[in-house]
């Protein structure tokens, strides 16, 4: 990667740069929900799909509609391979409401949402998605350098969804998995019920 320097110039005055490493997302592994009771990263073609291959790592979900009204979508990390995902986290959660009818609009912290040292799943959407057939939850999850020896393991998620009660939530979460071993799978699942329809894509980010 080649150095830019200025020379106490404005950017205007800079007649080239070098190239820079802009980076990528590459794709490694979709699971479609069918019914499905979890959906679980663990095995890719050439092994774990969570190692040191990559620093960040993102997953994202489209149109995930659940089977049972009034629920969450929900995640948790594994240590051993997926034989447990029971990680002790603490996290945050805060989301956003507006009412299709224009009654009832909010933007605040959901303490029942958060975790503090827990080993229960994280809720990816603080209230509850709806089961109506055009009712569903999109977004995305960071999870980052998830095979670090020395730190704990932090990750992002920021979802759109739409509830049960008509809303229109988005909702971000936070937090960080309180373990210094590799967290080499993931599984979402739902807090009761199964998964009825729904993609959720791995990405590495270079």
């Amino acid at each position: 990667m080649s150095i830019v320097t200025l020379n106490d110039r404005a950017v205007r005055s800079v007649s080239a740069f070098g190239s820079l490493d802009t980076g990528s997302m590459v794709f490694i592994k979709k699971l479609t929900a069918s019914s499905s009771g979890t959906l679980s990263f663990v095995n890719g073609s050439s092994g774990v799909v969570l190692d040191s291959t990559y620093k960040e790592y993102m997953f994202t979900f489209k149109d995930i509609h659940p089977e049972t009204n009034s629920i969450q979508f929900t995640f948790n990390g594994s240590t051993d391979g997926g034989s447990n995902y029971n990680v002790t986290k603490t996290t945050t959660n805060f989301s956003t409401l507006h009412k299709e009818d224009d009654s009832f609009t909010f933007l605040g912290y959901q303490t029942s949402a958060d975790l503090a040292q827990s080993t229960n799943f994280v809720r990816i959407n603080a209230n509850e998605i709806g089961a109506d057939n055009d009712q569903h939850l999109s977004g995305t999850l960071q999870l980052f350098n998830p095979s670090s020896s020395t730190f704990v393991k932090h990750f992002i998620a920021d979802s759109q969804v739409s509830e049960q009660s008509d809303h229109s939530e988005r909702v971000f979460v936070a937090g960080y998995m309180n373990t210094t071993s590799s967290i080499n799978a993931v599984q979402f699942k739902m807090s009761s019920g199964n998964i009825d329809s729904g993609v959720i894509k791995l990405y590495g980010i270079s």
